[in-house]
C-alpha cells in the first residue's frame, strides 16, 4: 500500500509468488551488473593487458628467485676465490694483507642484512670458504631488506682479478730469477783451490787473489751452464786461456776460463745445464781444469754460496 502526501487516496497493490521471483531474480542480476561494472573499473585483470602484465609479474617473479641462487653462489665463489688469493699471495712471497680485511669486509658486505659465518679450517687444510645465508632476494627487493650491492661485487672481482695478475708477474719474476740463479756446478771433478782473498799462485809465485774456485777434471770434460742466461764473451784472455763469460741479470755474471774448446757464442740465451765449453789446459794453468767465477755489480763473490746442496761436489 502507498499512501501519498496531500489529500490523494492510497493506493495498494499485490504482489503475488510469481512477482516476487522476478523481482528477486532482476535484483540479482542487477547486483551482478554492479559487480561486475565494479571489477571492470576498479581492478586490474579484467583487461587482456592488465592479465598479460599479471602473467609477466609471474615470470618475473620466477626469475628473481633464480637469480638470488645465483647471487648467493657468486658470492660463496668470490669469498672462496679471496682465500685462495690470500693463500697464492703468500707463496709469491707478497703480504697477503696488501687487501687485508678491507677486502675480507667487502666481501662479507656485499648483501646487506646478510649473515656470513666463516667455517674454521682443520690443522693442514685449505681454509674453507665463507658461506652466506642471505634473506631470499624478493624479500630484499623491498619487503624488510636491501637488494645486494652488485657494483661492490664487480668491484671485488675486479680487484681479485688485478691481485691475481700481480701474483702471476711475481712468480714469473720469481721464477725468472731462480732459473738465473747459478745454482749448480759447471762440471764435476775435485775442488782443488777456493775462492780466497790471498793465495800464493803456483805459476807466478806470488800471493795475489783468486776470485773463485778451480775445479779439476779430465782433459775435454764438458763445462754446462749453471743457470739461464747471455753469453757475454768468448774467446781468449791472457791469463784466463780460452774463456766463457755469462750475464745472468741481476747484477750476476759468471766466468769459465782455461777451456780447451768453445761451444757457447756471444749473444746466445743459454739454459741451466747446457753446454758451454770443455775443460782444458790453456792460459796460466798447470794442469786440465775448470777455473769458475761469479761476480755481482762488479765485485767478485764466493761461487760455491750459490750453489745448492745438490749441486756441491766433493771437496
Amino acid at each position: 500500500m502507498i499512501v501519498p502526501h496531500g489529500t490523494s487516496s492510497p493506493r495498494s497493490y499485490e504482489l503475488g509468488e510469481r512477482g516476487l521471483r522476478v523481482g528477486l531474480g532482476a535484483a540479482a542480476v542487477l547486483a551482478l551488473l554492479v559487480v561486475f561494472a565494479a571489477a571492470v573499473l576498479f581492478t586490474p585483470w579484467a583487461t587482456p593487458s592488465a592479465r598479460l602484465a599479471a602473467r609477466e609479474n609471474g615470470r618475473l617473479k620466477a626469475e628473481l628467485a633464480s637469480i638470488d641462487v645465483r647471487l648467493r653462489t657468486l658470492i660463496d665463489t668470490i669469498a672462496s676465490i679471496e682465500h685462495q688469493d690470500k693463500r697464492i699471495r703468500t707463496l709469491a712471497g707478497i703480504d697477503p694483507d696488501t687487501t687485508g680485511d678491507v677486502a675480507a669486509k667487502e666481501v662479507s658486505g656485499l648483501g646487506a642484512g646478510t649473515a656470513a659465518t666463516a667455517l674454521p679450517a682443520l690443522p693442514g687444510t685449505a681454509a674453507t670458504p665463507q658461506r652466506f645465508a642471505s634473506k631470499p632476494f624478493l624479500g630484499r627487493l623491498g619487503f624488510g631488506g636491501a637488494r645486494p650491492d652488485l657494483d661492490r661485487m664487480i668491484r671485488r672481482a675486479t680487484e681479485l682479478s688485478a691481485s691475481f695478475r700481480a701474483v702471476s708477474d711475481t712468480l714469473s719474476r720469481n721464477v725468472e730469477r731462480m732459473a738465473n740463479l747459478p745454482s749448480i756446478m759447471p762440471t764435476q771433478g775435485w775442488l782443488t783451490s777456493q775462492f780466497s782473498r790471498s793465495r800464493f799462485h803456483p805459476i807466478l809465485h806470488t800471493s795475489r787473489a783468486h776470485e773463485g774456485v778451480d775445479v779439476v777434471a779430465p782433459m775435454g770434460s764438458p763445462i754446462v751452464a749453471p743457470a739461464a742466461g747471455r753469453v757475454i764473451f768468448v774467446g781468449r784472455e791472457s791469463g784466463y786461456g780460452l774463456m766463457v763469460q755469462i750475464d745472468h741479470g741481476n747484477g750476476l755474471v759468471s766466468t769459465y776460463a782455461h777451456a780447451s774448446r768453445l761451444v757457447a757464442t756471444v749473444g746466445l740465451h743459454v739454459t741451466r745445464g747446457q753446454l758451454i765449453a770443455f775443460v782444458g789446459n790453456s792460459g796460466l794453468s798447470t794442469g786440465p781444469h775448470l777455473h769458475y767465477e761469479i761476480s755481482l755489480h762488479g765485485k767478485p763473490v764466493d761461487p760455491l754460496t750459490f750453489v745448492m746442496p745438490a749441486g756441491k761436489i766433493t771437496d
